[in-house]
C-alpha cells in the first residue's frame, strides 16, 4: 500500500507563493491536465501542480528553438536542480518557485523523484532526434515521458488501505501513461512532422504504406492511413483497459482526477478513430463543456465502478 498525507498542514507564506505560481502555470498551459487536478484536495492539487510546472519546464526546453547542444545543457541544468530537491538543499526563500514547490511536495508525499530524471532522459531523446523502429522501441520513450508521470502522480495519490492488488498500482499507472502518450502521438502526427519528428514506429508506417511521412493535410499517396490510425487506436485502447485497473485502488477524489484526465484522452481517441484524417488537418480537441462532463463523470465514480465490475467478472 502506498500511503500519502491527506490532512492540511501549516504551509509557510513563501511555499504558498511558490505553489500559487505552479498552479498558475498549470491553469494557463495544461489544456487537459488541469481538469483532473481541480478535483483533488488542496495538498494533492498543489503537489500535482508542482510536478506539472517542473515537467512543463523540461518539455519547453525540448520543444524550443535553441540549438541541440544548448537544449542538452539546459536539461542537465534541470537535472542539477532536481538533485538539489532530492538532497533537501532548496530553501523556502529560493528564487525558483518551481524548486520550492517541488521540494515541499517531495517532503509531504512519497514522490519517486527518479521519474523526473526519466522525463529528462526522454526529452533528451527528442533533442537527439531519435526515431523508433518498433513498438517496443517506442515504449521506452513513452515510459520516460509519460509512464514516469503516472508513477510520480501515484506518489501523490497513494492507494486505499486494503486495496486488492495495490502492489501493481505503479505498473498500472505507468501503462495508463503510455495510453495517454500514444493518444498524444496520434493527435499530433502532423504537428510533429512539421517539426521534423516522427514517433510512430517505422515498422507500422511501412506496414500501412506511410513511410513517406505526414507533411500535408492528406495521407501519403497510395497509403492506408486510416488502417494505420485504427491499428494504433486499438493498441491505445488495450493500454487504457489495462491502466484503468488502477482506479479502484485510489480514493474517490484521486480516482476522479485520473478518470477525468484519462477520460478526456479516451474521447480524443474516439474522435480520431471516427475521422482519422482529422489529425492531418489540424489539432483534434474537445470543447470545454465536454471536458467538464468527463470530470463530473469521474467525480461520480462511474468509471471506477465499471472497472471494478469488469475485473470481478473476469475473476469469476
Amino acid at each position: 500500500m502506498i500511503r500519502t498525507v491527506e490532512s492540511e498542514q501549516h504551509v509557510s507564506a513563501p511555499v504558498l507563493a511558490a505553489y500559487s505560481y505552479c498552479e498558475a502555470v498549470t491553469g494557463q498551459q495544461a489544456r487537459n491536465f488541469a481538469y483532473g487536478i481541480r478535483l483533488l484536495p488542496t495538498p494533492k492539487r498543489r503537489a500535482m501542480s508542482a510536478l506539472y510546472a517542473f515537467s512543463r519546464r523540461v518539455d519547453d526546453i525540448g520543444d524550443g528553438a535553441l540549438a541541440g547542444e544548448v537544449k542538452a545543457a539546459r536539461l542537465e541544468g534541470t537535472r542539477a536542480l532536481l538533485t538539489r530537491v532530492r538532497e533537501g538543499s532548496v530553501a523556502e526563500d529560493d528564487t525558483d518557485p518551481v524548486a520550492v514547490a517541488l521540494a515541499h511536495a517531495a517532503e509531504t508525499f512519497p514522490i519517486p523523484l527518479d521519474g523526473l530524471d526519466e522525463l529528462i532522459d526522454g526529452v533528451l531523446m527528442d533533442v537527439r532526434g531519435e526515431t523508433y523502429e518498433t513498438w517496443d522501441d517506442l515504449k521506452v520513450y513513452c515510459r520516460c515521458v509519460a509512464g514516469a508521470i503516472g508513477r510520480l502522480s501515484l506518489g501523490v495519490f497513494g492507494t486505499e488501505p486494503g486495496a486488492r492488488g495495490a502492489d501493481r498500482a505503479p505498473e498500472y499507472a505507468d501503462t495508463l501513461g503510455l495510453a495517454l502518450q500514444l493518444t498524444n502521438i496520434l493527435r499530433d502526427v502532423r504537428e510533429d512532422a512539421e517539426g521534423g519528428r516522427t514517433y510512430l514506429p517505422s515498422d507500422d508506417l511501412a506496414k500501412f504504406g506511410c513511410s513517406a511521412g505526414f507533411n500535408g493535410p492528406t495521407p501519403p499517396e497510395g497509403s492506408d492511413f486510416a488502417g494505420l490510425v485504427h491499428f494504433e487506436v486499438r493498441r491505445a485502447r488495450a493500454l487504457f483497459a489495462e491502466g484503468y485497473r488502477l482506479l479502484p485502488m485510489l480514493d474517490r477524489r484521486s480516482g476522479a482526477c485520473v478518470a477525468a484526465m484519462a477520460g478526456i484522452y479516451r474521447r480524443l481517441l474516439d474522435r480520431i478513430e471516427r475521422d482519422p484524417e482529422a489529425v492531418l488537418r489540424g489539432r483534434v480537441s474537445l470543447p470545454g463543456r465536454e471536458k467538464a462532463y468527463v470530470a463530473v463523470r469521474g467525480l461520480s465514480g462511474l468509471d471506477a465502478r465499471h472497472v471494478t465490475r469488469r475485473t470481478v467478472r473476469r475473476r469469476a
